[in-house]
């Protein structure tokens, strides 16, 4: 991985995928703008077991590019760092044996060292290096560790427990009305049940198949919407709303109320990964723009807006548990406050007098602009989270 570049938190749903980690800070702050060249050897970095670079040319402050280079036989991650503090001004990542990669970095005045670690060893800090002056350079941020991330994992578990026993009666009562033939019933219980499940973004990793089970899309099964493999809530949508019997849809029905027990009585055990916790602010939000905002998971009921609006309250649990840390590293948060309050207005918008919800394939050309657009932008001002938070050895 090269050093800084531009985090790609992607892809398909549930996945999991980090860029480096100081880069999207920094950019989303609106702190790297370029890279100057300058001297090959005055800007080679070298990494060896138990040594990290050299005394380096401290030279003028601006934009540099640093060669770093992997003398050792192992792979490496190398820092750059405030030395006072251990703040990360830029990072190259996963670098193997042998292998050589540029650093791009705005230096200004102050102190600089770099940092090397190396697979099982630990950090070895190089020399520092003091650039004089009164030039600022890009900002340095505090890295995120296991240990500050227990306390967050720990509340965003117990909002996901609790979500998942709301969710074990809302399916019983779905599943029951499914049996008695009340698919009026049914239809006004399914939604809930589905927003219940789609406010616990995080913790679809966690699941693991449980999540296929629950919410898994036909997408790829032979037969696809008929096919025995399409369970879960999606599956009791199709045939609410495409004219299914109660006795067709008891089966997938009481199936989905199941998969909701056995993933509550499994779940005290699971724990969640600490990568997910920051990752997760990213990706709700950008599946939602993927599958709900463009109709793609509307399966008949019309409510991928009301979908969306529960993403967008799953990824505000995760900025709640995050908070402390991110108001300290993450310049940019109240933007990202700014734009998901604009996006839940635009989406809440579309919630009719009845209760009912503009189905996307129904919105005005104007509101749907308006909707992609700040999802859009809601996501640029998310993505710096995953990198900021994610747990790093120092």
């Amino acid at each position: 991985m090269s050093a800084l570049p531009v985090p790609q938190v992607s892809a398909p749903r549930r996945g999991v995928a980090a860029g480096g980690w100081l880069a999207a800070a920094a950019l989303a702050a609106g702190l790297l703008a370029g890279c100057g060249a300058g001297s090959a050897n005055a800007n080679l970095i070298s990494v060896s077991t138990g040594a990290c670079g050299g005394r380096w040319s401290p030279a003028a402050a601006g934009w540099r590019t640093f060669q770093i280079q992997n003398a050792s036989t192992e792979a490496a991650e190398v820092d750059l760092i405030n030395p006072v503090n251990g703040a990360i001004y830029a990072e190259v990542a996963a670098l193997g044996p042998n292998t050589t990669r540029p650093m791009p970095v705005d230096v200004g005045s102050g102190a600089y060292a770099f940092r090397c670690l190396l697979e099982d060893t630990d950090p070895i800090t190089g020399p520092t290096v003091r650039i004089g002056g009164h030039a600022q350079g890009a900002a340095a941020v505090l890295p995120v560790t296991t240990d500050d991330l227990l306390e967050p994992a720990s509340e965003y578990h117990a909002y996901v427990t609790a979500g998942l026993n709301v969710l074990l009666g809302q399916t019983a009562a779905l599943a029951a009305d499914v049996r008695a033939g009340h698919l009026a019933g049914a239809r006004a219980a399914w939604l809930p049940a589905h927003l219940t499940y789609e406010r616990l973004g995080a913790a679809y990793g966690t699941f693991g198949n449980f999540d296929t089970e629950i919410d898994g899309r036909p997408d790829g099964l032979v037969g696809g919407v008929s096919s025995r493999r399409f369970t879960g809530f999606y599956r009791v949508e199709y045939g609410l709303w495409h004219g299914q019997s109660g006795r067709e849809l008891t089966g997938p029905a009481d199936q989905l109320a199941g998969y909701a027990r056995s993933l509550r009585a499994a779940f005290p055990a699971m724990e969640i990964d600490l990568l997910d916790i920051g990752l997760r602010t990213h990706e709700i939000l950008e599946n939602a723009l993927e599958f709900q905002l463009t109709g793609h998971d509307d399966y008949g009921s019309g409510t991928t807006l009301a979908t969306t609006a529960a993403n967008i309250t799953g990824t505000r649990e995760l900025l709640q548990v995050l908070h402390p840390l991110l108001v300290v590293r993450y310049p940019g948060l109240p933007a990202v406050y700014t734009w998901l309050g604009r996006l839940q207005r635009l989406v809440d918008a579309q919630r009719r007098p009845d209760g009912r919800w503009t189905p996307v394939s129904q919105l005005a050309a104007t509101s749907r602009e308006m909707i992609d657009a700040a999802a859009s932008q809601t996501l640029q001002e998310l993505a710096p989270i995953a990198v900021i938070t994610e747990p790093r050895r120092t």
